[in-house]
């Protein structure tokens, strides 16, 4: 039950995935939540992320982003790293997930998902049948919603971690 939930793997960080492995492997596109997986909640994109969406490109690999949030954070994210976007998107409602690859000209196995939430980002990339990559949130300081939400994924997590373990032993 709790497996709908769960990421395919999870790491500290969007800025630590081997892309290079991952476009060895045949992965074409790549899927973005921004805040908290990109960059601080509401922050514009900084010289990490432009140089990341730099990198991906230079290894043929296209991006999308999608987001909850509204168009002019979107747009101006967007603008700054040269990615097509799709603002309020429904997650973790399909349609737009699939949109994505659609923009990027993807499927469900050239295309990984990477976001920070399990109830929006992973469980939508789940229900798509897409590779989901859960990272740690940048700053744990966050809009209250989210902060509940939070409180709701650790019992998840835990299990995630817990049945993880049990798998590499």
């Amino acid at each position: 039950m709790l497996e709908q939930f769960y990421p395919r793997e999870w790491l500290n960080s969007t800025y630590e995935i081997p892309w290079e492995q991952w476009q060895k492997k045949g992965i074409r596109g790549v899927i973005f939540d921004i805040d908290n997986t990109l960059v601080e909640h509401g922050a514009p994109a900084d010289k990490r992320a432009v140089e990341l969406f730099e990198r991906l490109r230079g290894l043929g690999i296209k991006t999308c982003l999608l987001s909850n949030n509204k168009e002019p954070r979107v747009a101006s994210f967007a603008a700054a790293v040269h990615s097509p976007y799709i603002y309020k998107a429904g997650k973790p409602g399909r349609k737009n997930y699939l949109r994505a690859m659609e923009l990027m000209g993807t499927d469900r196995k050239t295309t990984l998902f990477v976001g920070d939430q399990l109830f929006t980002d992973v469980y939508g990339a789940n229900r798509c049948g897409i590779y989901g990559i859960l990272v740690k949130p940048i700053n744990p300081r966050e809009e209250i919603q989210i902060v509940l939400k939070r409180y709701l994924e650790a019992p998840i997590l835990h299990c995630y971690k817990k049945s993880h373990s049990s798998q590499k032993k």
